[in-house]
């Protein structure tokens, strides 16, 4: 299975794009999010986190091997949890990902169905459901995207564990995200844990 894939963006549509790679060009399925980060991109050689699947209908005997590009590995990830709500899949959660991760993860935390029932394809039962099954997984989504962003040179699982110590010490999720947030947007590198929550707190008690 193809997991990662690297090539020149070659074309750049509404739901697709192709990548040049060798001899060869393939044709990589993206949400609207990814495609507006990569509107400066073409001509550039990318690089794209991938999920393959089949699509198509067995009993009709016609499956078409299809992949779905991401830019990092946390949007890829979050993309797989969000199709395993039950009444989802791939090609709704393809077209209904307009928003950057970050935002629908956010919305799903605070409960926000106003948000997600706004997505297209969605709707208010399908919203209410979402945020049944996802709503205690997506913090840490929210946090790390938001790291991907800020780019500090921090490892993600630096991230996750200082999360899972603040609310260890008794911190509600979205305040533990807004202090590991504030620490991040220094764009210092912290090498572990401790280093991270060390900023947290002098930047708190300071």
């Amino acid at each position: 299975m193809i997991t990662k894939i690297t090539g020149r963006l070659i074309a750049l549509r509404d739901s697709a794009l192709t990548l040049g790679v060798g001899a060869f060009e393939h044709e990589v399925l993206i949400p609207e999010f990814t495609r507006r980060q990569l509107q400066l991109e073409m001509s550039r050689e990318i690089s794209l986190h991938t999920i393959e699947y089949l699509d198509g209908n067995p009993a009709h005997g016609r499956l078409t091997p299809r992949m779905i590009g991401f830019l990092t590995e946390v949007e890829r990830e979050f993309f797989e949890l969000f199709c395993s709500v039950d009444g989802v899949g791939v090609k709704k959660a393809l077209r209904a990902m307009v928003r950057p991760v970050k935002e629908v993860a956010t919305a799903i935390e605070e409960q926000d169905a106003k948000v997600l029932a706004a997505l297209p394809g969605i709707g208010p039962a399908m919203a209410e459901r979402i945020i049944a099954k996802l709503r205690r997984k997506v913090p840490k989504f929210a946090l790390m995207v938001a790291r991907a962003e800020i780019e500090a040179e921090v490892e993600y699982d630096v991230i996750s564990e200082t999360f899972d110590v603040l609310r260890g010490l008794g911190h509600g999720e979205s305040d533990a995200r807004r202090l590991v947030d504030a620490a991040l947007s220094a764009k210092k590198k912290y090498k572990d844990v401790q280093s991270l929550l060390q900023a947290i707190y002098q930047q708190n008690h300071g």
